[in-house]
């Protein structure tokens, strides 16, 4: 990996919240 990709990169990227990343992840499994 080139670069870590945090919850904040995601969000970012996504165009949501940190907090809805956090909860798709969590219930992912």
């Amino acid at each position: 990996m080139k670069k870590k990709i945090t919850i904040r990169d995601l969000a970012k990227e996504a165009g949501v919240s940190v907090t809805t990343v956090s909860q798709i992840l969590n219930n992912k499994g």
